[in-house]
């Protein structure tokens, strides 16, 4: 079995001592993503669209690694403000639809940075042929 690191290209990667992505087999393993746009680098103020932000950056974890986000078995949504769980909920079942990954949702303190609101993580499988 063959292990290969994804980096999305940011200084914080070196910086922590992570990958964006690891893909070890048939698995792929996308770290904690947060909603900065990765177009503009910047982090926009609503949980919606950094909800959205988070799934672009994954897939794109996910397709440099040769995998698509219909492989995604697995998410993890870390959300600071119980508040916005129907916000997220909304994204994830437009991005999930009938994928529908096992997931949890939790309610955390706070993120690295304090405009960051939602922090996604998945787990995905290839899909036998």
């Amino acid at each position: 079995m063959s292990r290969r690191l994804i980096s999305s290209g940011s200084p914080f990667e070196k910086i922590a001592g992570y990958s964006r992505a690891v893909v070890d087999g048939d698995f792929c393993f996308v770290a904690g993503t947060t909603g900065t746009d990765p177009a503009t680098k910047t982090m926009p103020s609503d949980v919606t669209e950094q909800t959205r932000n988070c799934f672009k950056t994954i897939a794109a974890a996910l397709k440099e690694g040769g995998f698509a986000m219909t492989d995604v078995i697995r998410a993890t949504y870390y959300v600071t403000d119980a508040k916005d769980f129907d916000a997220v909920f909304a994204v994830c079942g437009e991005t999930f639809g009938d994928i529908r990954p096992a997931a949890t949702i939790v309610a955390v303190s706070a993120l690295y940075k304090p405009e960051m609101k939602v922090e996604i993580e998945v787990t995905a499988k290839k899909r036998s042929a």
